[in-house]
């Protein structure tokens, strides 16, 4: 599993997972699994990165790879 500061981000903006989960396209349960350093594919790193305002190149800042 891989630590990442995805949770730290969202809440820090004040957003649930569902109402990321539903910026980015994704599943509530697919945030959870990301938060818990479950792997997912790189398109869906993208659409969280974009729904969380950042650009792709932060992806380290919140994936931490």
């Amino acid at each position: 599993m891989v630590k990442n500061s995805l949770k730290e981000i969202r809440e820090s903006l004040l957003m649930s997972k569902s109402e990321l989960a539903r910026e980015a396209n994704v599943s509530p349960i697919t945030i959870t699994r990301i938060e818990e350093g479950k792997p997912c594919r790189l398109e869906t790193k993208r659409k969280i990165l974009l729904a969380l305002g950042y650009s792709l190149s932060d992806s380290k800042k919140i994936f931490g790879e």
